[in-house]
C-alpha cells in the first residue's frame, strides 16, 4: 500500500512517518506541501512539528497549503487520512474533523509517555485494536489543548467520534480528555500524541516487559494496510 506522507515547512516527524509506513508493511510516498500531486497513493499522514512555525494558530496556514486541497476532496471522497499532532491542528483547521486545539492548560510544551483508552476501534486506522484497549504512546506538544463548544462535545461523543482518550493524566486539559476524533465516516483520525515513536522495539516507549519496548503505535499503519487488503 502506498501511504503519502506530507512535509511542509517546519514538519519534524514526517520522516518518522515514513519509517513506520515502512515497519508495517507499506511503501512510504514523499509528498511536498507546495504540490497539487498526491502521486496516487491510497492513504496520507499529516506528520507533526511546528508547520510554519505555528504562527496565527497551530496548523492554520498549512491547512491553506496547495497541497491540502487535494488532501480534502481524497478525505470526502473516503480515503484514509491520519493527522498526528500538527496533523491534527491541520485537520481541525481544514474541517475534516471537528473541534480546535490551544495552548496547553498549563501554559508549557510536554513531552511524556501517555496512556491512551482507545474509544473507537472501528476507524479505519484503529481496526487493529479493541474497544476500550489501553496503549501507550508518546506525546510532545504545547498546542495540544482539544477544545470544542458544548453541541460539538456532545454530538461527537454520541455519535462515536472520539477515537482516543487519556488515561491516567490528563497533560493539556483537553476537553472529556479527548486525545483524539475521527469524522463520521471513519477514515479521517487526528491524534495529539505520536503512534510513529512507538512502532520498533529499542526505541519505544518503557513497557513492565524491558525498557524502550513499546510498539502499540505500529498497531494504526498495519490497520490502514489490512484494512485496504479486506477491501
Amino acid at each position: 500500500m502506498r501511504i503519502g506522507v506530507v512535509t511542509f515547512p517546519g514538519s519534524l516527524d514526517d520522516r518518522d512517518a515514513q519509517r513506520a509506513v515502512r515497519l508495517a508493511g507499506g511503501e512510504p510516498v514523499a509528498l511536498w506541501h507546495g504540490s497539487h500531486d498526491l502521486d496516487g497513493v491510497e492513504a496520507i499522514i499529516l506528520p507533526g512539528g511546528f508547520s510554519y512555525g505555528d504562527y496565527l494558530r497551530a496548523g492554520a496556514i498549512a491547512s491553506l497549503s496547495p497541497i491540502m486541497t487535494e488532501v480534502v476532496d481524497a478525505a470526502n471522497k473516503g480515503m484514509p487520512v491520519l493527522g498526528i499532532c500538527n496533523g491534527f491542528q491541520m485537520l481541525a483547521e481544514a474541517r475534516l474533523i471537528p473541534g480546535a486545539h490551544t495552548r496547553n492548560a498549563h501554559q508549557q510544551f510536554i513531552r511524556r509517555d501517555q496512556r491512551l483508552r482507545v474509544e473507537n476501534a472501528a476507524t479505519d486506522w484503529t481496526t487493529g485494536f479493541t474497544q476500550g484497549q489501553e496503549i501507550t504512546i508518546p506525546l510532545k506538544n504545547a498546542d495540544g489543548r482539544f477544545i470544542a463548544d458544548d453541541e460539538t462535545i456532545k454530538r461527537i461523543e454520541g455519535e462515536g467520534q472520539v477515537a482516543f482518550r487519556y488515561v491516567g493524566v490528563n497533560p493539556n486539559g483537553s476537553f472529556d480528555d479527548i486525545a483524539g476524533v475521527s469524522n463520521e465516516r471513519g477514515n479521517v483520525v487526528g491524534l495529539m500524541p505520536h503512534p510513529e515513536h512507538a512502532t520498533e522495539p529499542g526505541f519505544g516507549p518503557d513497557t513492565p516487559a524491558a525498557m524502550s519496548s513499546g510498539v502499540d503505535g505500529l498497531t494504526f499503519f498495519t490497520s490502514v494496510i489490512q484494512k485496504a487488503l479486506v477491501k
